[in-house]
């Protein structure tokens, strides 16, 4: 009889346990869980899509301010244990996808168009807020309907390029100019409205072009140097995430060639390329936290929230590069909200 006490005990001890992880696991579901009398936490998840300097900057200011609003509003952003890369690779990206879902966390921020367009899809079903970062054409990509009524549960800020702002520097620096190179990879949805715009703007200025691709390390070196061989007087990129990882392999034999080189991000000219032009990327970073964290905390419907497109105005000329080129970009401050002046290097100082 005493035997049948201790074990009726020792399962009654079992159901509590079992209840307690229960209620701890259900208290994770959604909205955040309760930690340290009741300090939420929110399970951010942040997929940025491959190693560049501009998209590193993204993610640095994105925790940042998450750092900042957590402190500012007594939550906790935990975003540490969920923050992956998808190193420009679908099968990766879908698998972190994967996991994040069954994770449930609270919000998804994908860094860059290929990522977003993976966690817009994966999503959809469940309804998981997704606030998006550097995507150039969010309509053009499918992600959202409209940039003033994204729908779905999708939205967040757009580093929407400027084209024609790109080549009225180009045609200031280099007024006589008469054959172009498009350097990008046609695989990038958020490539297409940039080029499409490009080869518009030169047909109308009655310039040739020359078209480039590449979307691997030896596939670009092959256009690099068939752009050399046409002997094209200038080389635009739009806001391309494949070349930009190998801008430092490449920016050398423009200069070689002469032949300056102008693109859709800052990070180009860190890396090299004559002059990168478009958004502030810390500002990026910041505001797409703004928005997930108002998500989370005030219960908004991304559906209604429109994509914000930030200013597009800042020129980034790399010194170096011009010296070597003898480019004078003086009047650029006319054109432009703001000149950057830097050098090459890797990445940029936080």
């Amino acid at each position: 009889m005493k035997k049948y006490k201790a074990s009726a005990a020792c399962l009654l001890i079992l159901l509590l346990i079992l209840l307690v992880f229960s209620g701890c696991h259900d208290a994770k579901q959604g909205g955040g869980e309760e930690k340290n009398d009741s300090e939420k936490v929110y399970k951010v998840g942040i997929v940025q899509y491959v190693d560049d300097a501009s998209l590193n900057q993204i993610e640095s200011n994105i925790e940042k301010e998450l750092d900042a609003k957590s402190d500012e509003l007594g939550v906790t952003f935990n975003y540490a244990d969920y923050t992956f890369n998808g190193q420009a690779d679908d099968s990766t990206m879908n698998q972190i996808a994967a996991e994040l879902m069954a994770d449930k966390v609270d919000i998804i921020i994908p860094i860059a168009t290929p990522v977003a367009a993976v966690m817009h899809e994966a999503t959809e079903e469940s309804g998981i807020p997704v606030v998006f970062a550097a995507v150039s054409d969010p309509v053009g990509a499918g992600i959202v309907e409209s940039l003033d009524a994204p729908g779905g549960n999708v939205t967040g800020v757009s580093d929407a390029l400027d084209t024609e702002a790109v080549l009225n520097l180009m045609l200031s620096a280099q007024p006589d100019i008469r054959k172009v190179g498009l350097l990008y990879d046609k695989t990038q949805a958020a490539s297409d409205y940039s080029i499409l715009t490009a080869k518009k703007y030169l047909d109308d200025k009655g310039i040739s072009y020359i078209e480039a691709n590449g979307t691997t390390s030896d596939e670009i070196l092959k256009s690099t140097k068939d752009l050399l061989a046409e002997k094209v007087e200038a080389v635009f990129t739009p806001t391309d995430n494949t070349i930009m990882t190998q801008e430092l392999m490449i920016y050398d034999q423009f200069i070689d060639a002469g032949i300056p080189h102008y693109a859709g991000a800052d990070s180009f000219a860190l890396n090299g390329a004559f002059c990168g032009y478009g958004v502030n990327y810390q500002d990026v970073g910041k505001e797409t936290a703004d928005m997930a964290v108002d998500i989370l905390t005030s219960g908004t419907d991304p559906a209604g929230i429109p994509v914000r497109t930030l200013n597009n105005g800042i020129a980034t000329i790399n010194v170096e590069t011009a010296q070597a080129l003898g480019i004078d970009y003086s009047t650029f401050a006319e054109q432009c909200e703001e000149v950057i002046e830097t050098t090459t290097r890797q990445e940029f100082d936080d």
